[in-house]
């Protein structure tokens, strides 16, 4: 049987989770995107000076988890997407989005980097939950079991103040410049966690394989050198083509330790399209090309 543990970090759990990660053993698309030529216009904050971007850690009344990728609405408003377990009330182990509360919407949410085990970092901006999957699943009655376990998306809003810091570039890789639906067994995928726990940000960029879906194309499941560790929980995933395809979730204990389980974004994202109330959301393309390691 697979046993999974959720990604966020706690500020009463980080030394449990720090000793666990460091024993860890390496190991067609939906929804609507614009054009990055559009999105262009908005003035985007300069890639290599811009401080929330994906990859930028975010507190949810003390959990920390990383952004994956921008996005907007049709009144051009300006989101960052997470694990929407990091703003639940569950346990670590608490990983059926159907069964467990989360915070409300409206809850605060600080952008920060460097922050580690002994320091809550720097604050770069501030924003909203706006979205949470977990919350409209469960207001649904939604009893899918592959969508109670896979969806595990949220969307914060960034503060009015704080959207001209905002690249949607994902740092060291470039892109996204799409959207995907699948990653194929085998394909290379490419990710940026920012947990607290790890001690250099040499190792936030990573990449590895895709073992292929899960959960009848809700997910996937990864294998990267090095694995995703608590506190990468919401970080967004790029395939092959630097397209999105997938947003961080679980680290498996058994039968696959050291990888980790993916929502599929192409899904996630129609599902927040369909149920959010947010009318026009879309994934923003990068301004930075995609450009994967030889």
């Amino acid at each position: 049987m697979l046993v999974v543990q959720g990604m966020k970090t706690t500020a009463a759990g980080l030394l449990t989770a720090l000793v666990v990660a460091l024993g860890l053993a390496p190991a067609a698309a939906s929804g609507a995107v614009v054009t990055q030529q559009t999105e262009r216009r908005a003035a985007w904050a300069p890639a290599d000076s811009a401080t929330i971007t994906p990859g930028v850690q975010m507190f949810t009344q003390g959990a920390q988890c990383t952004g994956n990728f921008v996005f907007r609405d049709g009144a051009g408003r300006t989101y960052v997407g997470y694990a929407a377990h990091c703003a639940g009330r569950g346990a670590a182990t608490d990983t059926n989005g159907c069964n467990t509360r989360s915070v409300p919407l409206g809850t605060a949410v600080r952008f920060a980097r460097g922050a580690t085990v002994a320091t809550e970092g720097e604050t770069v901006g501030r924003g909203a939950l706006a979205y949470s999957s977990w919350r409209t699943m469960r207001a649904r009655g939604e009893s899918r079991n592959a969508v109670c376990a896979a969806n595990d998306f949220a969307l914060v809003r960034v503060g009015a103040s704080d959207v001209r810091k905002v690249n949607p570039s994902v740092p060291f890789w470039g892109g996204p410049t799409g959207l995907s639906g699948s990653a194929p067994t085998g394909s290379q995928v490419y990710s940026y966690g920012s947990s607290s726990l790890r001690p250099t940000e040499v190792l936030s960029p990573k990449t590895g394989s895709s073992l292929g879906r899960t959960y009848g194309g809700w997910g996937f499941d990864v294998y990267t050198a090095t694995p995703g560790i608590p506190g990468d929980s919401g970080s967004g995933f790029l395939d092959d083509r630097g397209r999105a395809v997938g947003t961080l979730s679980t680290v498996a204990i058994a039968p696959l330790a050291g990888s980790n389980g993916l929502g599929a974004l192409a899904r996630e994202l129609d599902y927040a399209q369909a149920h959010s109330g947010i009318s026009g959301l879309r994934l923003i393309q990068g301004t930075e090309a995609f450009s994967p390691l030889p």
